[in-house]
């Protein structure tokens, strides 16, 4: 469950901090030759990953970067390359390599001014790699963390916005996931377990779009339990802020099945 690619890329590259340095690499070394240890000056190694990146070489962009560091590990170019590693790991789509690089940015430079990015960088590596509802959701867990730990740290950056539009596209998507449970606990006749499932959307994801489906399923299990005034709470819940949806027609329906006989 990831957004479109280039809608992301594009708020990463809107402030790429890859700038290349003064001269130019060219084209005088394969690929091979690029990866090997070879002693070069920080402009003509750096420059020749950022060449290596518009090209679209993003794993070799990425081994380049990283030996700018280790070649210059006391250069300014360093710390930049840190994060062009990053970056050329995320296009790469090799979300662990992304996230280590940027963590290390991090550890070594926790106060620099583009720590914003690296944090933004992780959360987006967790946010790739999001499956559907009917995985496990650890990983989506992991990247509302990541997006919640930029907005807490940053929150005029110009990744808030983006990280706080994720963070309630990943809500909705882990209570997606307790209803899903929560459906397969009624379907085999165990509303004590479904309740608490539609509870937890109820309570901690009631916001999202599932919530009015959440307020019938825990009208049906109630009253499959035998408990109809909470039930009734329930529906009446539904009914005083979603009074227009079908939900709520199916939940009153339900409890005018189920009216005790006067």
């Amino acid at each position: 469950m990831s957004s479109p690619r280039f809608r992301t890329a594009a708020v990463l590259a809107a402030v790429m901090i890859a700038l290349p340095l003064a001269g130019c690499a060219g084209n005088r070394s394969r690929s091979k030759a690029d990866t090997s240890y070879v002693a070069r000056d920080v402009a003509t190694l750096y420059n020749a990953a950022k060449s290596r990146l518009d090209r679209g070489q993003y794993k070799l962009a990425a081994a380049l970067f990283d030996e700018v560091e280790r070649q210059h590990p006391y250069s300014v170019w360093a710390r930049r390359a840190q994060l062009m590693s990053a970056y050329s790991y995320y296009l790469a789509r090799d979300y662990t390599e992304s996230t280590s690089s940027a963590q290390r940015f991090l550890s070594i430079h926790p106060g620099n001014r583009d720590a914003p990015y690296a944090y933004y960088l992780i959360a987006l590596n967790y946010y790739e790699q999001i499956s559907d509802v009917t995985r496990d959701q650890k990983i989506t867990q992991q990247a509302v963390d990541a997006f919640g730990e930029l907005t807490r740290r940053y929150p005029q950056s110009r990744y808030a916005a983006d990280a706080r539009l994720k963070m309630d596209l990943l809500r909705d998507h882990l209570a997606g996931k307790e209803m899903e449970i929560g459906r397969f606990y009624q379907r085999r006749g165990q509303w004590l377990a479904s309740t608490l499932r539609f509870r937890t959307v109820i309570d901690q994801y009631e916001t999202t779009s599932h919530t009015p489906e959440a307020l019938m399923r825990l009208t049906e299990s109630y009253l499959a339990m035998g408990v109809p005034q909470e039930a009734q709470k329930s529906a009446a819940v539904l009914g005083k802020n979603y009074p227009e949806s079908d939900w709520y027609k199916r939940a009153y329906a339900l409890m005018q099945k189920h009216a005790p006989k006067g």
